[in-house]
């Protein structure tokens, strides 16, 4: 809504930046002068004031006087005019604008004074009658100050240029009362605009044949002047009738310009030329506008006119199909002949863009009528389009037939059922090309004909082309390579087709299957057991929408199916899918909205026929249910998803008292089943599990079987059937010798939750199900807990305010579920937790005397969170660790998500006894604490929390010497933390003096990391680049800034009991692994990948993530020298940093091993022998045994070249493991490379007392490790140069 004047003056009264002053200044000074001469406050009496100001400020004469007065009041001018009577305005228009042209004429005037100045000169024009257009512009009139805004509406600042063209828009869109269509201006704007843009496309094609001199000289000009051609096409309704040939001409020229944004604004032009024409004013100009660009038809081969020409047609007749959707199909033939020889062209993009065009033409300009009801003229229209179609396939368009495939698929989806008798020659082309092995579209061929399929349906193509599979005729190929087509393609289809030819075919391809006998099977017996599953799978297209499904689904095509899932077991699925698809299409048919009751968005089923067709099949449901039933049963768990699903489809239209006939007889069936089964004993488990050690299948008993049918029934029951259905409930949940029975019972109840039916059922029955719930707790198997959870999260979903009692009488179950192994079911009770704390905080009583473990005297309690959180406090009294563990992780949940209903005295005695806790000697119970107080931490107030520090931090510290259950990792991040939050001061404050270096660790940590950060942006070139990508990738990690507070600096490993997600209510991301779960990686070599069906495929697995040689080289620094003068690689002692990450580190362990020795001798030792084997420094063999090492330097500091040496050389030295085993007072190692032989310097342990470190590729002394640098002698080589291993002596 826009503000009002006095709302506007307000905001002038009080300033907020230094340019509005002056405005409020004179504002303020108007008003006095009202207030002295008694006038009212009124939009004139303002008006008659600031056009006082006005002659002082500027002079017709003199120009601007005062540049600060003239803005301002110019400014309130244009908030004034508005609001100013338009009699008032026309009699002071020459007026006005005499002393406004120096504004807007002055190269002086600054861009505030020009939009102001824009503003009252729209207003101005807007008040002007047909009179005052007609004066001319030589005169002082509204045409001169049109002129002007044309001027600028091309000014080379934004700002005024746009609220020009705003100005020029609202102008042309309101015109005076006249008979004519176009406003008086409009006329004079498009011929200046034309001039405009003219002359600047004329200067710019000059400029280009001129050498040396780029061609983006006018492009600014250029474009500014499309922009205003563009404000007077959109504002004017069109284009001015007369105006249109000539700029049609210069906006194709413009078009084949390589400037993308010049091509693009020309065809914006066009197109809101077209969408002005749209409507009844407007589309008398369309047909002239049409009839010029088709005379503007280009060169037939002007590959860069004809493009866009092309597309401002498909435009064009785009919205003439809108305006007049009859007339412009009549035109259809001559336009589609007229583009159509453009598909033989030469030029690519020509023929991409006619196909384009003619799709554009197929896809709108054929009317829904003409496909409903045609008249005699609308077929013989269609006869003639399809002549011009056929003759696309023809050899002049064979360079294009790509494209041309393209278009025929379009006529297919346009024409739909009617192109059954004018496409046929198209699909008997199209199929003999498709048959010729020399032909390349096959691809594109196939589409085609799968359109064909669609649109005139498998009958009709299957007469054109028929499969010839049955009994073959010489010189008329197979066509089974359309099976695959037609399953894909067919939709709304004849039934009886399938019926009549597709299951005879699959009977005869049957027969001879079965002819074969139980011989080994040929190549031709397999193909014949393919086609028969091949056209078994065209069934599910047939039952999409079939339109004679009454006439084709009868008795025997029934008992015909069901033969089939009786017998027939690969074809089970398709078979489903087929009568899911029955009901599925039609019950889509009857939810079509009123908006879309059209013959064509229903697929020529009205709604009428499709509720017939939904009858007619529950005629049928309660057989083919059986049927389902039996196989279902006969199924193996793993493969009875899709039967289950069919299920589902009939229950839902079987009738009401057959439903409930089929229910009886199904829950007859499991009483009797489970009174015959006994309880599973420990037998039974073992042949259960050795049959899964052999993958020997293993049917389920038949109870449970039974009991996923009754589940799957329940939300189709009527209220009558819901008594059986309950006691059978009642009575499987009461078995405990079953759990896995128990556990489907327990689904039953969030089953019923999802029908209205059921949910009314809860609602009445939630006084015998919370009875059910309670005497079973005892009985439930820890199999299912989560379900149990999720029944009981379903009655406290629909709990009356009158049974809160029933929410502390299950408490203890919940919280102690907490604490559950199984992840799932502790979700469950974190989110019941959270439940039933809302169903308490709606309100309501809680009668204390019907909780069963109190007496019948305690008194009723107003049902809110603080009551809740008391009744869940209680479990810290528990008589076990761990039930008191389980209520501080429950507590920790429950105060996160209620903190701010909770008040604050609550919350500082909670955390008082928390605090207490974390003095226990139990680990368990601290465990818990630990998350609580991070909870505390991160999301209770500072008030609260700052009194709490003095006690909480000394009980923290104690705790961070434990290393048992990584609290000593948990406190350091909790104390982080609380850093973060409070500041180090405050922290320090109330450490333990022999603590405060954890919190100057932690303090030091910070800094490093921020200087390491710091270094790696400033060392990147690109730094800047690779910001933004990583801020975002960061930010998308969390969905809430207090998840990326709470986790985006957590450490912690995985913990037994409740994680941070559980606590928080944060849900991890499917497929995410834990923070300590394991990771593997794959080490391939760079020419080719690793072969994963190689029996040594095992070798190439690493438990730690491999290190290429480009990753040790990624990060230079200075060389380093040592006390000799000595070049040294790697580190030679201590760094200034800790914390720096030296290349040789990455290999080696604290100690300075490399994976084996006294270090990590498990996955590191794998990786070193993978590294030895295949690694870019292993040893080869090369010609006459020699062995080969390399020792080229590439970018990265690695060997790559090949240094020979002797297999006897070798032999001369003693290995490294005597030097292991003895050392040496020159090189002690504690790798391979030892004294006299060779090694490599990966290898190396610690050095001797002459060298730390080095190798080499031959026989030298000295080995060691590779932090320093070789003093042996070297003989048979040079030393191996890889980043820090040891320099060239």
């Amino acid at each position: 809504m826009e503000p009002s004047l006095t709302e506007k003056l307000d905001k002038i009264r009080s300033p907020k930046l230094q340019n509005q002053r002056q405005t409020a200044i004179v504002l303020s000074a108007v008003e006095d002068t009202l207030r002295e001469q008694g006038a009212d406050f009124s939009p004139t009496a303002y008006f008659a004031a600031v056009l006082a100001l006005l002659n002082q400020a500027i002079s017709s004469s003199n120009g601007i006087v005062n540049k600060e007065l003239a803005t301002a009041v110019v400014y309130l001018l244009d908030l004034l005019t508005p609001y100013t009577p338009q009699t008032l305005l026309r009699s002071k228009f020459s007026q006005i604008l005499r002393h406004l042209a120096p504004a807007l004429v002055l190269p002086a005037a600054e861009a505030p004074l020009l939009r102001a100045s824009i503003g009252c000169l729209e207003s101005l024009l807007l008040a002007q009658d047909g009179t005052a257009w007609t004066v001319p512009p030589t005169q002082i009139g509204p045409r001169r100050a049109v002129a002007g805004l044309l001027t600028l509406a091309v000014d080379h600042r934004p700002k005024v240029r746009k609220r020009a063209q705003e100005a020029l828009t609202k102008v042309l869109q309101h015109p005076p009362p006249s008979p004519s269509l176009d406003h008086p201006a409009a006329d004079m704007c498009a011929e200046t605009a034309m001039k405009s843009l003219t002359t600047l496309a004329d200067a710019m094609t000059k400029e280009r044949k001129q050498k040396g001199r780029g061609p983006d000289h006018y492009e600014p000009a250029l474009i500014h002047a499309l922009q205003l051609l563009k404000t007077v096409a959109a504002a004017s309704g069109g284009w001015p009738s007369r105006k249109i040939e000539s700029l049609c001409e210069i906006l194709l020229n413009i078009s084949k310009s390589s400037h993308e944004y010049l091509t693009m604004s020309a065809f914006e032009v066009f197109d809101i030329i077209f969408a002005g024409m749209a409507d009844e004013v407007s589309s008398s100009k369309l047909p002239r506008l049409l009839e010029v660009i088709s005379e503007l038809r280009p060169s037939q081969n002007d590959s860069q006119l004809l493009p866009p020409w092309i597309a401002v047609i498909s435009r064009g007749y785009d919205v003439s199909a809108q305006v007049d959707p009859d007339e412009t199909f009549q035109k259809l033939p001559g336009m589609f002949d007229l583009i159509r020889d453009y598909l033989a062209s030469s030029s690519y993009n020509i023929r991409v863009s006619a196909s384009e065009c003619l799709i554009s033409f197929m896809a709108n300009c054929v009317p829904e009528s003409v496909l409903l009801e045609p008249s005699v003229y609308d077929e013989k229209v269609l006869e003639k389009l399809a002549r011009s179609v056929t003759d696309l396939l023809s050899i002049r368009y064979q360079a294009g037939w790509m494209e041309v495939f393209k278009v025929l698929e379009s006529i297919f989806a346009a024409l739909r059922w009617r192109s059954e008798n004018l496409l046929s020659d198209v699909v008997r082309t199209v199929g003999e090309l498709r048959a010729s092995e020399s032909f390349a579209g096959k691809k594109e061929a196939d589409t085609v004909l799968g359109a064909a399929v669609q649109a005139m349906g498998p009958e009709q193509v299957l007469k054109i082309l028929p499969l010839n599979l049955t009994k073959p005729v010489a010189g008329q190929p197979g066509r089974a390579w359309m099976l695959p087509i037609l399953r894909d393609s067919t939709t709304n289809t004849r039934l009886a087709h399938f019926k009549a030819d597709i299951i005879p075919l699959s009977e005869t391809m049957f027969q001879r299957v079965l002819q074969h006998g139980d011989a080994e099977k040929t190549m031709d017996i397999k193909i014949y057991e393919t086609l028969v599953h091949q056209t078994w799978a065209l069934l599910p297209g047939y039952c999409d929408l079939p339109l004679d499904l009454t006439e084709a689904f009868d008795q025997t095509f029934a008992e015909q199916i069901s033969n089939i899932l009786y017998q027939q077991i690969p074809l089970r699925r398709d078979v489903c899918k087929a009568l899911q698809v029955l009901v599925d299409s039609n019950k889509a048919t009857l939810a079509l909205e009123e908006g879309q009751d059209d013959l064509l968005s229903r697929r020529r089923v009205s709604k009428g026929a499709a509720k017939h067709n939904i009858d007619h099949l529950a005629t049928f449901a309660g057989n083919l249910l059986a049927v389902l039933f039996n196989v279902y049963s006969q199924t193996l768990p793993q493969y009875r998803g899709y039967i289950l699903q069919c299920i589902n489809a009939y229950l839902s239209i079987t009738p009401e008292q057959e439903l409930m006939a089929t229910f009886d007889r199904v829950i007859t069936m499991l009483e009797s089943s489970l009174n015959e089964a006994g309880p599973q004993n420990q037998g039974d488990k073992q042949k259960q599990k050795q049959a899964q050690k052999k993958d020997e299948p293993v049917m389920p008993p038949i109870s449970h079987t039974f009991m996923d049918l009754v589940i799957t029934m329940a939300v189709y029951l009527p209220q009558e059937s819901f008594g059986p259905l309950f006691s059978v409930a009642a009575l499987i949940i009461a078995k405990d010798d079953d759990p896995q029975l128990q556990k489907k019972a327990y689904k039953l109840i969030p089953r019923l939750g999802d029908s209205p039916t059921g949910k009314e059922a809860l609602q009445q029955r939630s006084v015998e199900l919370q009875q059910l719930l309670l005497n079973s707790a005892e009985k439930a198997s820890a199999a299912a807990r989560r379900d149990r959870l999720a029944a009981i999260a379903e009655i406290v979903r629909f709990l009356p305010t009158s049974d809160l009692h029933f929410i502390p009488s299950v408490l203890s179950e919940v919280v102690i579920s907490a604490k559950e192994v199984n992840e799932k079911a502790r979700e469950a009770a974190f989110d019941l937790l959270v439940s039933m704390g809302e169903k308490m905080q709606d309100g309501g009583k809680v009668v204390n005397s019907k909780v069963a473990h109190m007496s019948d005297d305690a008194p009723d309690v107003q049902a809110s969170v603080p009551e809740y959180l008391t009744m869940v406090s209680a479990g810290l009294a528990g008589s076990t660790p761990h039930m008191i563990s389980a209520t501080i992780t429950a507590l920790a949940r429950i105060l996160f998500h209620f903190r701010e209903s909770l008040p604050p005295a609550l919350l500082t005695d909670l955390v008082s006894t928390l605090d207490l806790f974390l003095t226990s000697a139990n680990r368990e119970i601290v465990r818990s604490c630990l998350g609580f107080v991070k909870v505390c931490v991160i999301s209770l107030p500072t008030s609260i929390m700052l009194p709490r520090l003095e006690s909480l931090i000394p009980n923290l510290m104690s705790w961070s010497h434990e290393h048992k259950a990584h609290f000593r990792a948990k406190v350091k991040h909790i104390i982080e933390r609380m850093i973060r939050r409070f500041g180090v001061e405050i922290v320090e404050k109330w450490c333990p003096e022999d603590d405060k270096k954890l919190v100057t660790n932690i303090r030091k940590t910070r800094e490093r990391s921020k200087r390491k950060k710091k270094g790696a942006e400033d060392q990147e070139g690109d730094g800047e680049e690779d910001e933004e990508p990583q801020k975002s990738r960061k930010k998308g990690r969390f969905e809430s800034e207090f998840d990326e507070a709470v986790y985006g600096s957590s450490d912690e490993s995985d913990q037994l009991g409740a994680s941070d997600e559980e606590i928080f209510g944060r849900k991890q991301a499917p497929g995410k692994r834990g923070r300590g779960a394991k990771q593997t990686f794959i080490v391939e070599d760079d020419d080719e990948p690793l072969d994963l069906l190689d029996r040594n495929a095992l070798a190439n697995i690493s438990s730690t993530k491999p290190t290429g040689t480009k990753a040790l080289g990624g990060k230079r620094s200075k060389a380093k020298i040592n006390a000799d003068g000595k070049l040294v690689l790697g580190n030679d002692g201590p760094l200034e940093d800790d914390d720096s990450d030296d290349a040789m580190m990455l290999d080696f362990d604290g100690t300075g091993n490399r994976g084996g020795g006294r270090g990590d001798a498990g996955d590191s030792s794998v990786n070193a022998y993978i590294d030895a084997l295949k690694g870019k420094d292993a040893v080869q063999r090369g010609q006459r045994g020699k062995l080969k090492f390399s020792n080229k330097k590439s970018k990265d500091g690695g060997d790559d070249d090949m240094e020979g040496m002797d297999v006897d050389e070798a032999k001369g030295g003693k290995g490294g493991r005597d030097a292991q085993a003895r050392g040496h007072d020159r090189g002690r190692g504690r790798g391979r490379g030892g004294r006299g032989g060779f090694g490599r310097g990966d290898r190396g342990g610690r050095g001797g007392t002459r060298g730390r470190g080095g190798s080499g590729g031959g026989s030298f002394r000295g080995g060691g490790d590779r932090r320093g640098s070789n003093t042996g002698k070297m003989r048979g080589g040079r030393i191996m140069k890889r980043s820090g291993r040891g320099v060239r002596r």
